[in-house]
């Protein structure tokens, strides 16, 4: 547990020195497309009335643009307190601070004091986390009807890109680690859980799953 302790803390220091960097990029370029494509799932899957659960919310764009576009309510998870404070401080700009909750912290860890959600959400997620069996296991706990993730496709480039950035960061001593996950063994997890694969979409980088519970 201690190494996953001191990890986390090195990615909530690590995210939250981009914080303001994210909203600026957002606001002035929109969504990328990975996040295009997630929208695009979480569409065909249907969230109007839904209440969203964001787990690695970040800055809180996404969730509470699926807010102003028909879902009801959404509660945001993120480990870098910098995430938190932005995604607050943008729910007030946007209207929406009787309809966004946020928690700083674990998710694993959180989870017993989050309500379950009709959607749960994890945009690049799990490549940030080294107990992803256990994050996504919980999470679906939490989750009535549509789980949606991206995550780093299974490449000879990412796999070579993880372990390039695990080197520097393990030569400058920093605990922050990423990771390339198994998309089979992934899929083999949710759909243990009693969900479908519903959407799936890839980038260069990046690949976008979303599934439902029949």
């Amino acid at each position: 547990m201690s190494g996953c302790c001191g990890h986390n803390r090195a990615t909530g220091r690590f995210f939250s020195w981009f914080a303001g960097k994210y909203r600026k990029r957002f606001e002035k370029k929109g969504f990328e497309q990975s996040q295009k494509n997630l929208l695009q799932g979480l569409e065909q899957a249907g969230y109007s009335g839904a209440t969203i659960l964001e787990i690695g919310c970040g800055v809180g764009n996404l969730h509470q643009t699926l807010i102003e576009k028909g879902a009801s309510s959404a509660v945001g998870v993120d480990l870098a307190p910098k995430m938190i404070a932005e995604a607050r401080a943008w729910a007030h700009d946007r209207g929406l601070d009787s309809r966004t909750e946020y928690h700083q912290g674990d998710f694993q860890e959180l989870a017993g004091t989050v309500q379950p959600a009709a959607v749960t959400v994890l945009d690049k997620v799990i490549c940030c986390y080294p107990d992803a069996n256990g994050l996504v296991h919980r999470s679906l706990e939490k989750t009535r009807r549509v789980y949606a993730l991206t995550y780093p496709r299974s490449l000879w480039f990412t796999r070579l890109s993880s372990r390039v950035m695990a080197a520097i960061f393990w030569l400058i001593r920093f605990d922050f680690r990423n990771y390339v996950h198994n998309p089979e063994l992934v899929a083999q997890w949710i759909e243990a859980a009693g969900f479908r694969r519903l959407y799936q979409a890839n980038t260069a980088i990046w690949l976008t799953e979303v599934y439902v519970r029949d």
